[in-house]
């Protein structure tokens, strides 16, 4: 019986031990009050991808290989030649650069939020829905045109 009430518990040691931290650069205002309210907002699922610890302030990740990253406390982007978007309530530059993982960072949000996904595993969409939710209680100062 000693047993069957200890297995669960090894079970969640042993699948957390699979998913090892997520290594990832804090930015320059990762300090920023605004930050916080961000990270403490972030879903625990996007797009059926779980999400990871990660070793930085004011930065998420998710999936197993990590298929989605966030770092929030970048400078604003207040002008851009890229495309913008909005999704999730909220305005996007997108980068394409390195396709198939695209970086979608927040315009005219102070402070800033990047988020970088793996469009061969997830919804660029479906992501932006879910954490535009969090990245929505950052100050807004600008909106995209068009």
């Amino acid at each position: 019986m000693k047993f069957l009430k200890i297995a669960p518990i090894a079970l969640a040691l042993l699948l957390n031990g699979c998913a090892p931290t997520v290594v990832l650069s804090p930015a320059p205002d990762a300090n920023n009050p605004a930050c916080a309210e961000v990270i403490v907002r972030l879903p625990e699922k996007t797009d059926n991808q779980v999400r990871r610890t990660t070793n930085s302030q004011s930065t998420g990740a998710w999936g197993n290989p990590t298929s989605i990253t966030l770092t929030c406390g970048l400078e604003p982007v207040m002008a851009s030649a890229l495309a913008c978007i909005t999704a999730g309530g909220v305005d996007w530059i997108v980068d394409e650069s390195a396709k198939p993982n695209y970086t979608f960072i927040s315009f005219g949000r102070t402070p800033a939020t990047a988020v970088t996904i793996d469009s061969t595993k997830v919804s660029g969409a479906t992501v932006l829905d879910d954490l535009g939710q969090a990245i929505a209680f950052t100050k807004q100062t600008k909106k995209c045109l068009g």
